[in-house]
Order: C-alpha cells, then sequence, then structure tokens
C-alpha cells in the first residue's frame, strides 16, 4: 500500500507545485500569449502577403515565434531576478535601520497605526506584538514606509519559462495553418483562429481583472487586427 501511495503522493505534489507556479506567473503567461499572437500574427500576415508559397510563410513564423518567445523568456528572467534583488536590498536596509533606532521605529509604528483608526490601547498592543515578532515589525515598516511587500521568493527560472511556454504557444497559433493548407486556404483559416484566439485571451484578461469582457476581447482583438493589418500593409509595399 506505501508502495502505491507514494507515486500517488509525488504526482499529487507536483500537480501542486505547478498549480502553485502557474497562478505566480498568471500575468506573465497572460502577457506571454498577447505578446505572441500579436508579433507573430503580424509577422505571419505580412509575409503572407507578399509570396504565394506557404514555404516562406511558415519559416519567417516559426523562426520568428521561435526568437520572440527566447527573448521574452529572457526578458522576464531578468526582470523577475531583479525586482526580486532590489526588495531584498530594500527590506535589508530597513532592517539595519529598524536595529538602529529601535524606539524611534516604534514610535513612527504607534503613529502609523493610530492613523489607520486604531485606539491608543489597541496601538500600544499591536506594538507590543511586533517587538515580540521582528519579522513581523520589518515586514509592516516594509509594507507601509516604502510600499514594499515581503519578496516573495517567485523564481525568475519559472516566472521566464511559463512565459516562454506561453509566447512560443500562442506564437504557433497564427503558423500552423500554413504547414497544413495552401496558402489560400491558411490565410483565412490563420486569421479566423487567431482572432478566436485573442477574443478567449481578452475574456481572460476581463476575468483576471474583473472587466468588461467584451471590451477586453474587443480591444485584445482590435490590437492583433493592428498588427496584421501593418504587418499586411508592409509586406504589400515591399512586394510591389
Amino acid at each position: 500500500m506505501d508502495e502505491l501511495s507514494t507515486p500517488v503522493s509525488s504526482s499529487r505534489d507536483l500537480i501542486a507545485r505547478l498549480r502553485h507556479s502557474l497562478l505566480e506567473s498568471i500575468g506573465d503567461v497572460a502577457f506571454g500569449m498577447e505578446d505572441g499572437a500579436v508579433s507573430i500574427a503580424g509577422l505571419v500576415f505580412g509575409v503572407a502577403a507578399s509570396t504565394s508559397d506557404a514555404r516562406f510563410v511558415l519559416l519567417a513564423g516559426a523562426t520568428g515565434a521561435a526568437a520572440g518567445a527566447v527573448s521574452m523568456m529572457a526578458g522576464t528572467y531578468l526582470d523577475v531576478h531583479s525586482e526580486n534583488s532590489v526588495a531584498r536590498a530594500e527590506v535589508e536596509r530597513l532592517r539595519r535601520r529598524i536595529e538602529a533606532d529601535p524606539d524611534g521605529t516604534r514610535e513612527r509604528v504607534l503613529a502609523q497605526l493610530r492613523q489607520s483608526g486604531f485606539t491608543d490601547d489597541e496601538a500600544a498592543t499591536v506594538s507590543r506584538a511586533f517587538a515580540r515578532n521582528p519579522r513581523a515589525m520589518l515586514d509592516h515598516v516594509a509594507a507601509y514606509e516604502v510600499g514594499l511587500p515581503r519578496p516573495n521568493g517567485g523564481s525568475p527560472r519559472a516566472h521566464a519559462l511559463w512565459m516562454f511556454v506561453a509566447d512560443l504557444l500562442a506564437a504557433g497559433v497564427p503558423v500552423l495553418p500554413f504547414a497544413f493548407f495552401p496558402i489560400e486556404t491558411a490565410r483565412p483559416v490563420s486569421l479566423v483562429i487567431t482572432g478566436l484566439l485573442m477574443a478567449a485571451l481578452g475574456v481572460a484578461r476581463g476575468m483576471i481583472g474583473h472587466e468588461s469582457l467584451w471590451r477586453t476581447a474587443l480591444q485584445t482583438m482590435a490590437i492583433a487586427g493592428a498588427a496584421a493589418l501593418a504587418g499586411v500593409v508592409i509586406g504589400r509595399l515591399v512586394s510591389a
């Protein structure tokens, strides 16, 4: 029984870690999918407007999708790594300041609590609790005085990998029809499925941000449409 339960438990742990990692990186996933679909749609429709050979479109789209996904992955890694480093450095600076002047820090915290609506007794109780828990005191000072929450320790690698996967998958949507259909068929198929993807991404944006689903869907589709139109115009001009 134990031998059977161990793989099941390991699988559940892995799924739980993946789910947590995805939720932590949901912003990167949304941005990566939108960026991949929009940028490659513009490229694909631009090339498709200037050639009758689907292989050229496929080559340009696949190359652009891979290069764009790697670029976004690297940018996300550097961005998250830098944010974590800055947050850790700022928290360390605040920690040293609290240690250098604990009485002054407690007075500031008391004043902040009173301003937030605590009574004198309540503020004093919280202040004593902070004195017994230096980490809580540091978190409060960081959040209240500089608007900096405790660094969440989000892995730059996890954020970067989710960005890469999301960007590459979405970028592949406008490209794939040119691998399976003649170019005359691939053009409208690519347009339709890219539009559907952008509508779905817009709905997802609206659900995450609690905004109007219609508005976010139309906004996202309009962005993709503008990119595709720009690509077609440039493709026509170059091939003229």
